[in-house]
């Protein structure tokens, strides 16, 4: 009901949990392959069928993945996925954009 903020990234984590295990699970849901970590085409397809919120929609999903992988390897850990996600959310939370 209306605009408040959710700590969800994307749907598919159930609200009681804690945000961190929210995105391992997310994660875990994007890593097809189980491989420990995800490419920018597992990403891209998650980020499609998954419905991001307003800040993720906003930024697209190259730019999230780009923010997810500065190194730009191609792939993203779950460790730096949860990172990620996290400082992410806290920008569009801060009213900051992620870009730059």
């Amino acid at each position: 009901m209306g605009g408040s903020y959710s700590p969800q990234a994307l749907s598919g984590a159930s609200a009681r949990m804690p945000a961190a295990q929210k995105m391992a699970t997310l994660f875990s849901q994007i890593d097809t392959s189980n491989s420990g970590s995800i490419t920018q085409s597992q990403f891209t397809q998650a980020f499609q069928t998954m419905k991001p919120t307003a800040g993720f929609s906003a930024m697209g999903a190259n730019a999230v993945f780009q923010a997810l992988d500065p190194s730009g390897s191609g792939t993203v850990s779950r460790q730096n996925f949860i990172q990620g996600i996290a400082q992410l959310m806290t920008q569009f939370r801060n009213g900051g954009t992620a870009a730059g």
